[in-house]
Formats: C-alpha cells, structure tokens, sequence
C-alpha cells in the first residue's frame, strides 16, 4: 500500500482542536483551504521523494497554520527608519503628526460630514475640506485636493489644454520614481507638448518664439530629484508669468515638494515655496501633500478661482478626488501651518530642525547601550524628489560587521523592520530619522543581533 495513503483526511484534520484553533483564528473556508493545499504540497513532495517520511497530524496542522499566517500577513507594515532620508518614497514619505493621526482615526471610525453640510442639512461638497485652509495659508482664491501631484497635472492639463499646445522647458522633461515622466502624463491629458530650449538653457526668447504655435499655457516643472549646474539657465517665474499675462496666456506651476516654510532657515537651499509662486504671478500650482507639506498623500492645486472652479467641474475630478481619510490628515496638517507650529508638531520639520547637538547626543547614548560602535559623522538628506544634493549635518552610529548585507537583511526581517544603510563598508542608523518612542525596541533588538 502506498504511504501516501496513511495520509489523514481533510475531514479527520478538521475533528483536532488545532483545527478547532485555526478556524477560530481565520475562519472555517480559509482554514479548509490551507488544510487542502498542505495535504497536496505534502503528496506531491512525497511523490518526489517517497523516501521522506509522512508528517503526522500535528505537523500537518502546523504546516497549515503556517500558510494561513503567511496568507494573511499584511504586506504594509510599519518599519523603523534609520536610513536617514527625511522623505523616503519607498517608506512612505512623510509620517504624519500626532494631531494629523488622531484627525485621521476620527473621521475612519464613524460617519463623517463628507458631503453633508450641516448648515441646511442637504448634500455638500467634499471639495469645500482643506480649501479654506490653503486659501488662507497661501492667498489663494481657490483650491482642489486629488489623490497625488501626478493626478492633480492630469486635472488641470486635461481641463485648460485639451487639444491645445502647452510649452515646456527641455531642462523639465523630468522623470521621477516609479517612471513617472512629465511627457507621458501631458500625452494623456491630450494636450500637444511643445518644447522650448536646451536641456540646460532655456531663455525667455524661446518661450516668445513658441507663442507662434498658438499655446494655450506655459507649464513650468520642478526639477525634483535631480538639479542641473555648470552652464545653466531659465527665466524667473515672474517674467515667464509676464509674457503669458500679456498674450492670454496662462502659467501653471508644478512644484512638486510643495514648499510651505523657507527650507534656507534650517541650512538648506531656498526651495520655492507655494506662495513665492502665486506672487509670481502663477495661475494655478500643483504639489505634493506628502513632500515639505509634510502630510499625507494627496495632490494639491491652488490659484485662481475660476480656474479651480473649472477643474472642479471636470469628469476626471471625481475619478481623482482625495477621500476623507486624506482630507482630515491634511486639514491637521495645514493647521499647523496656521498656528505657526510646523516645525514642532510636523515630524519632516522636527527632523529637518533637528539639533546637531541631540543627534551627537543620541547617537552616543546608543554607542553607550550597545557597548559598540563608533560615532561617525554623516549626512541626511531630505528625499522625496525635494531639494537634490542637499544634505543636512549628522552623527551616525557606525558598526563594524564581517558581513554588512547580511546584517541588514536581518534588520528587516525583525518586526517592525528596520532599515538601515551602508557606507564605507559599515552598518550606520542616522537618529534623524528615528523617533525616540522607537528607540528602546532598536537597541533591543541590536543587542539581540550583535551577540
């Protein structure tokens, strides 16, 4: 008789009271499910090798328990950050604020005045959230809130520029993580790009040049993630703004990081900020929630009224529109703004503001509790596709390993993970980014790891 035959049946696996365990874990279909799959895995495994020996029942339903855990496992999972990039895309960009956080759990657990308004009882409209607020913070006349900046250029190209010609700058034919490219997302919306200078000199002359194919718009493109030196030119906002007022013409500024405070004042290059541009003379800016805004994903428009109006009328609006769980966090968020408060309640400008001395401070504390390492000094950078090459002074804690890679992989199988880097060919964690209340479960665990 074959061995595969002593194998229990589903039924036989489903009478114990580890089955009894699973189905009060992850319910009666998923647990037959894995029981089925872990009775197959084991008869072809065995198949192919009938020399092994049958798994008894207890392992059987351990094998099962197993895949019910890995199935259900959720692939987004918080992590601890000590690679010291402020505004990681691959993390998440930027973690939101205590008040941002609780803003969000309120509207997440209960009804919510979305679309209803209050005042007469009848339907309202999910675009009035957060449009006071950036008006007020900005000087706006109107706003808009999609789900991304990607979105939010779709929006307005879509709406003011279908089948009309929109000029741009070939120093922005930017591409930013993940294969977004400015040319591609123009393409989409209908509007005919039309190219004007060189990829590192644009002058004003070529923008009046264009004019010639009768644009509908001038857009003018943050760099992102990449800066371009040496021989190198373009045109104030102001004046492009000028020379399209003056032709019926508008301007459109997609600033991407979105800019809200002078990033100069903590060391760093002066980032354009939101309300730089309007003053300019911009008709609408486009930016990101979760860059410098420091909130949570969402694309942001501001400028005009009219033209918000027309962007609010359009057909993709709806497809694009941010749902209550972004419109609540990023109400918190641009209170903060209001109050005057960003840089102590905003965790990207806690971190960016961060003392050179505490870093130094806490880095030595986690030498000292470790009982090895070595302080080094370092780099942040802020990340995010916000102020390339800009870096902000650190202190690192540097560990000496034999084999650096595989530390690491061991960091991010722990959990919460942690993700760290390497540089000159040592283990570093760069306390910048990592939040105090995380900081007694990353010594744990390096202790752990280091025995």
């Amino acid at each position: 008789m074959s061995d595969l035959r002593r194998l229990p049946s589903v039924d036989a696996l489903l009478q114990t009271s580890q089955a009894a365990t699973l189905i009060e874990q992850y319910g009666r279909d998923l647990t037959l499910t894995a029981l089925r799959e872990t009775l197959t895995k084991t008869r072809l495994t065995h198949s192919q090798n009938s020399k092994e020996a049958l798994p008894d029942i207890p392992t059987l339903l351990s094998k099962a328990g197993a895949t019910l855990q890995a199935w259900l496992a959720p692939t987004l999972r918080p992590v601890i950050n000590a690679t010291g990039v402020i505004l990681h895309t691959n993390l998440g960009r930027a973690p939101l604020s205590i008040a941002a956080q609780q803003a969000l759990l309120a509207a997440a657990v209960g009804y919510s005045t979305l679309e209803f308004d209050l005042s007469s009882g009848s339907r309202g409209s999910r675009s009035l959230h957060a449009e006071g607020l950036l008006c007020f913070l900005t000087g706006a006349g109107g706003a808009l809130v999609v789900n991304n900046n990607a979105a939010a250029v779709l929006l307005i190209l879509s709406t003011l520029a279908r089948r009309r010609s929109v000029v741009i700058s070939r120093t922005q034919l930017v591409q930013i993580g993940g294969g977004f490219r400015i040319p591609d997302v123009m393409a989409q919306s209908g509007a005919k790009l039309f190219e004007v200078g060189a990829t590192n000199r644009v002058a004003l002359s070529d923008y009046e040049a264009a004019l010639d194919q009768n644009p509908v718009a001038f857009l003018h493109v943050h760099h992102s993630n990449f800066k371009i030196i040496g021989f190198t030119s373009e045109p104030p906002l102001s004046e492009l703004a000028d020379l399209a007022h003056r032709n019926s013409l508008l301007l459109v500024d997609d600033q991407g990081s979105g800019a809200l405070l002078d990033t100069a004042r903590f060391g760093l290059g002066h980032e354009p900020t939101v309300q730089e541009s309007l003053a300019a003379g911009s008709d609408l800016v486009c930016f990101s929630g979760d860059k410098l805004v420091g909130g949570p994903q969402a694309g942001i428009i501001v400028g005009k009224i009219e033209l918000i109006a027309k962007l609010k009328r359009h057909p993709l609006a709806r497809a694009l529109r941010a749902d209550k769980l972004c419109l609540a966090a990023l109400s918190a968020t641009l209170n903060h703004y209001l109050k005057s408060e960003a840089e102590g309640c905003i965790p990207v400008w806690q971190m960016i503001a961060a003392d050179q001395t505490e870093l130094k401070a806490r880095a030595a504390a986690w030498k000292t509790s470790l009982g090895k390492g070595e302080l080094m000094a370092g780099l942040s950078t802020v990340g995010g596709g916000s102020l390339p090459e800009e870096t902000l002074q650190t202190s690192l804690l540097a560990l000496q390993l034999d084999n650096p890679d595989r530390f690491l992989a061991e960091l991010r199988q722990q959990d919460p993970p942690i993700i760290a880097r390497i540089e000159s060919d040592q283990v570093v964690l760069d306390p910048r980014t990592v939040f105090p209340s995380q900081e007694l479960y990353l010594l744990t665990t390096l202790r752990q790891l280091l025995v």
